[in-house]
């Protein structure tokens, strides 16, 4: 009797060293999550990219291809690749693939046909217009992407000379560990993608992989919605949301900010505060409306934009490097959270992330060498 007492002992205090360790885990886990939100949610201030670079090619003509202009961010690199041209002395051509499949070939068709000297694909897969990609790298164009899969930088696979983007599991990582850190570790999420998108589905499967890694938090559904049809779809489809887990749900995660545009209503008939849950939380791009949203604490808490404008400029001076046969630039911008405490910076004010880091003038120096 004595040794079976012993041995219960040795039990229970085993059971108990097994959950002292997992709340110990799980503390280290909220502690690192609430460390990287305070990290990203920093002023972005100096200059991190290129200093070099090749001299402005003159006279050049490009295209601006978007996979839909409705999309906030792709709207937003578009106006910053138009501003940037007009400082190196380029013209531009803004088409709109206006959010289908045969849109975006006919439109990708129709700029190739314009013989431009090179052109931008905003918002596009790689994989459904590989043919398009094919004969424009036939044509010796150079094509340089914004959001054109899951990787920045040149992908030779698909003909694009660099892709313009942040990294994406940083983008997820980010956008997720803001749920569990602003949930105490017991966020219950809806996480809202794309699939026409590769990286779409890549960016969500992040964020879901990393709300998985916390023990106290629970990914309620994934859902699959296409973007294009946000505004019919999303009302009800949050009602729905809302019947099947009630509180539950506490946090969305979405993959671009365009999801929550249509939301608002039903949660507000639902008697849902703008600033209480389900919080909405975005892994880009920051739209004008996301910051107003933001900042009105209305129906969505985060959101993890593009420097979209300095992307624009980005694109111009990748266009340069390839006209002048040099390699691409390597920047891969930082980063950077915005919630109702720090909207006001770092272009806040303009509904838009617009660094404060000088890329403007850096760039002019670039080109005028």
């Amino acid at each position: 009797m004595k040794r079976l007492n012993v041995c219960l002992g040795t039990i229970a205090m085993t059971l108990a060293t097994a959950g002292f360790t997992s709340h110990a885990m799980a503390d280290d886990f909220l502690a690192a999550a609430r460390k990287k939100v305070e990290v990203a949610t920093m002023s972005k201030s100096g200059w991190d990219g290129p200093t070099t670079g090749p001299k402005a090619s003159s006279g050049k003509t490009i295209v601006f291809v978007a996979a839909d202009l409705k999309n906030g961010g792709i709207l937003g690199v578009s106006k910053g690749v138009e501003e940037a041209a007009a400082v190196i002395g380029w013209n531009v051509r803004i088409l709109d693939g206006q959010g289908s499949v045969s849109a975006r070939t006919a439109v990708l068709n129709q700029a190739l046909a314009l013989k431009p000297d090179g052109m931008v694909v905003g918002g596009f897969d790689t994989t459904e217009q590989k043919v398009a990609f094919q004969n424009a790298s036939k044509a010796g164009v150079p094509l340089v992407g914004w959001h054109s899969g899951e990787k920045p930088g040149p992908n030779a696979t698909a003909g694009l000379f660099a892709n313009v983007t942040t990294t994406a599991d940083d983008v997820s990582e980010v956008a997720a560990l803001y749920a569990v850190a602003d949930s105490g570790g017991k966020a219950g999420v809806v996480v809202f993608t794309d699939s026409q998108y590769a990286i779409a589905v890549y960016k969500a499967r992040a964020m879901e992989a990393v709300i998985k890694k916390c023990a106290g938090c629970t990914v309620l559904s994934f859902e699959d919605s296409p973007i294009a049809e946000s505004s019919t779809r999303m009302p009800q489809l949050t009602t729905s949301l809302l019947q099947r887990f009630g509180d539950k749900w506490t946090h969305s995660l979405a993959i671009n900010d365009l999801y929550f545009d249509f939301m608002g209503s039903s949660l507000a008939t639902a008697g849902k505060k703008g600033d209480a849950a389900p919080k909405a939380i975005s892994a880009g791009d920051g739209s004008e409306a996301a910051y107003q949203r933001i900042r009105s604490k209305r129906y969505q808490a985060g959101t993890v934009p593009e420097p979209l404008n300095m992307q624009g400029w980005q694109i111009v001076d990748e266009l340069n490097r390839a006209f002048n046969k040099a390699s691409w630039s390597g920047y891969i911008p930082k980063v950077h959270l915005v919630t109702a405490e720090n909207v006001g910076k770092d272009g806040g004010p303009k509904n838009l992330f617009d660094p404060d880091n000088g890329y403007r003038s850096a760039y002019k120096k670039i080109w005028a060498k």
